[in-house]
């Protein structure tokens, strides 16, 4: 039986009074990944910020596993299963990998899953923030989303940036956290081509609304629908 992970309902959303998402209606199920595409200033951001609680909601409900989290804050969400991986990182600098990793450690989180995911973040354990390259202070990024224990991983534009052989590595990694299906992952990401090969849905907002929402396939056999939503020919 499909369950309902996520659910957002003719949610409007934005910064103060400024409305970037408009009606925008979503449901994400447990197990799902899902990559979320479109031009830059679209909204995806936006979205994964509003799904957080980082946005001013105008209007609209969000629900997680059917309970209303609406008016909830960052902290409170982040305690019943949602984890977001900003496109800043947002790192603790003055920390060392592993400190930045026990700094947030709950639940059923351990280092060593963090390890097996990323076994140079183990290498470089002592190391300070600083000291990192930017691939891998990604990987620091998402492994201290992970010591949160998230049943929802919300991925924003992870590979910005990052040399071909690092977005690769990283891909492997989103592949092996959604492996048994247990961990519902939401991936924004420019790459097109990176995000549709790793999900199964595709969902792509343009103007702070949905346009597209199905399977991957479709996009991949039809690449007029992505040169027309997002300025790519082929994925």
């Amino acid at each position: 039986m499909t369950e309902v992970a996520l659910s957002l309902h003719n949610v409007t959303a934005g910064y103060g009074q400024t409305h970037i998402l408009r009606d925008l209606t979503l449901t994400v199920n447990r197990g799902d990944r899902v990559a979320m595409i479109g031009r830059n200033g679209a909204g995806k951001t936006t979205l994964l910020a509003t799904v957080m609680g980082l946005t001013r909601l105008h209007r609209g409900t969000i629900h997680l596993r059917g309970g209303d989290i609406s008016h909830l804050r960052p902290y409170q969400r982040s305690m019943l299963g949602l984890g977001l991986v900003p496109q800043t990182r947002d790192i603790f600098p003055s920390l060392t990998v592993e400190e930045n990793l026990t700094s947030v450690l709950r639940g059923d989180a351990s280092l060593d899953e963090a390890y097996a995911l990323f076994p140079r973040l183990k290498e470089r354990r002592n190391n300070g923030g600083t000291q990192l390259s930017g691939g891998e202070q990604q990987m620091l990024a998402i492994a201290r989303t992970l010591m949160t224990a998230p049943e929802i991983v919300l991925l924003d534009e992870p590979l910005e940036g990052l040399a071909p052989v690092i977005c690769e590595q990283l891909m492997q990694a989103f592949e092996a956290l959604a492996a048994d299906g247990k961990r519902t992952v939401v991936l924004v990401e420019q790459q097109a081509a990176a995000a549709l090969k790793f999900a199964s849905r595709a969902v792509v907002v343009t103007n702070g609304s949905i346009v597209y929402d199905g399977g991957t396939d479709v996009l991949k056999q039809q690449p007029e629908l992505l040169e027309r939503h997002i300025g790519v020919a082929h994925a």
